[in-house]
């Protein structure tokens, strides 16, 4: 088993590590020849940093869980949403499956705007304060991205739409900031993209 420990076991966006679990004997064997012989070892910093972050996991997931989840039922209700993907929804296809298998439902949200393209998502990712932009996930910040144009940009594009990865849509990372406020803080994004629908900019020349 793989774990990307740069993400929620370290969890403070401050460390690039990784980690392999291995149950049979000998492949674990095997990995440690290989780390040994090529040097592949975090440095004591980063290590303590990764510990630092897992003896938090728990609380931190905790939050970061329940702030999805109240963050993907405030979006279902807004009218300029089409679609919310996350598990912990009623909604979700894999709702039940999610809820046998897991503790918690993650922080990890995605939706799709509604009529929108690339440069509404560009628009709304942008307009956001507490949110910040970037790829990474699982921190205790709150992130969101454009993946369309950021972490799935190499992806062919019919690929990456019939994956479901649209133009219109926007992947949120929530930390454990208050629920609240990171709903008014996406509120304000969609304020300011409604506003410049309803406003359009025209320049014109002599």
């Amino acid at each position: 088993m793989i774990h990307s420990a740069t993400k929620y076991l370290a969890g403070h966006s401050d460390v690039i590590a990784g980690a392999v679990v291995a149950k049979d004997p000998e492949i674990a064997a095997r990995i440690k020849y290989i780390q040994n012989a090529t040097g592949a070892v975090l440095g004591p910093f980063d290590c303590w940093l990764t510990i630092r972050g897992i003896e938090t996991l728990e609380l931190r997931l905790q939050r970061q869980s329940e702030n999805a989840l109240a963050v993907a039922q405030w979006l279902e209700s807004r009218e300029e949403v089409e679609r919310v993907y996350f598990p912990g929804l009623q909604s979700h296809p894999n709702h039940l499956l999610a809820a046998k298998q897991q503790s918690f439902f993650g922080g990890v949200v995605s939706f799709v705007i509604k009529n929108g393209d690339e440069q509404a998502a560009t628009n709304f990712v942008t307009s956001t304060k507490l949110f910040k932009l970037a790829e990474s996930l699982g921190g205790v910040k709150s992130l969101l991205c454009h993946p369309a144009t950021m972490t799935h940009k190499s992806t062919p594009v019919d690929v990456r739409r019939n994956a479901g990865v649209v133009d219109a849509l926007i992947r949120l990372s929530c930390g454990i900031e208050n629920a609240d406020d990171l709903i008014e803080d996406l509120q304000q994004a969609f304020e300011q993209i409604n506003e410049k629908v309803s406003n359009p900019v025209i320049t014109t020349w002599k």
